[in-house]
């Protein structure tokens, strides 16, 4: 039995499906489907039957599931092991943040890090859902909530502050009782920053609402209306002005690794410098 293709197993289990399980491995549909053949021929059992909707789990492959979870378990806890015992201070550490720190504050400030420490390869990933630390998805991340699950190394470095924003020539041809709002839709409606343009908006209508804070930045510098902006993105931005900031709609910066993985001389030498840019956003 191959342990690749237990996990490939695991993974098309908790996800549920070949291609959601091909999408979170970084691998192609069809390698998914063949591992998992393979996984059956070797043990000498049926995992899934193969439906026009796809792989339908058998009473086996729950039984196996169970037990394959505690294998996976103690094969990533002697990865982290391994990666934390690496006493040099060179290869690759991979840093977890959402889309919009990492392309828009992130990217641009490791060339400091990397003149400092040319041996280390830094892979930066934008993400909006969470990495799973304790599965091994990334070695440090950065989060705007105080993460609860696991043995983690946990840091407040920062915090994100929010402003009312709107484009000049938008606020120059608009009368203030006139003002409309772009925000996040539904499924974002909780976050603090659009609980606090809700109550800015009092009752006035938003024109423009999405799920990417990327998109609303956009939307609000083409003068669609205005918005609760992280204060970062607009500061080399001279066709945006700030209206109000809100204590309110602030998020912490949280920098968060595995304990093991931490004390990685290259992961220790990553987290201290993010700890030292992202201090940098205390509005």
């Amino acid at each position: 039995m191959n342990w690749d293709d237990l996990r490939i197993f695991i993974a098309v289990m908790r996800s549920g499906s070949l291609s959601e399980a091909a999408r979170q491995l970084h691998i192609d549909h069809a390698t998914v489907a063949r591992r998992i053949t393979a996984l059956e021929e070797a043990l000498g059992v049926k995992l899934f039957d193969r439906m026009p909707r796809g792989y339908l789990p058998t009473v086996e492959a729950d039984r196996i599931a169970a037990e394959a979870g505690a294998i996976e378990r103690s094969v990533l806890a002697v990865q982290r092991l391994a990666a934390g015992s690496d006493a040099m201070l060179g290869g690759t550490v991979r840093v977890s943040a959402s889309p919009v720190v990492a392309s828009h504050f992130l990217a641009g400030r490791f060339a400091a890090f990397r003149k400092a420490h040319p041996q280390v390869e830094i892979e930066l990933l934008g993400q909006a859902e969470l990495v799973q630390l304790d599965r091994n998805e990334a070695d440090c991340a950065v989060r705007l909530s105080r993460p609860e699950e696991g043995d983690l190394l946990l840091r407040k470095v920062g915090v994100l502050g929010y402003g009312l924003y709107g484009a000049r020539d938008y606020l120059d041809r608009t009368a203030e009782a006139d003002w409309v709002f772009c925000g996040y839709d539904a499924a974002l409606a909780h976050v603090p920053q659009q609980l606090w343009l809700a109550e800015v908006a009092a009752g006035r209508p938003f024109a423009f609402r999405t799920n990417d804070l990327a998109s609303l930045f956009q939307a609000v510098r083409s003068g669609i209306g205005l918005s609760a902006i992280p204060h970062f993105m607009v500061a080399d931005v001279p066709d945006m002005v700030c209206l109000a900031r809100s204590e309110r709609a602030a998020r912490d910066i949280w920098l968060v690794a595995h304990r093991d993985v931490a004390r990685a001389p290259r992961v220790r030498a990553v987290l201290d410098y993010l700890a030292v840019i992202l201090g940098e956003l205390r509005q």
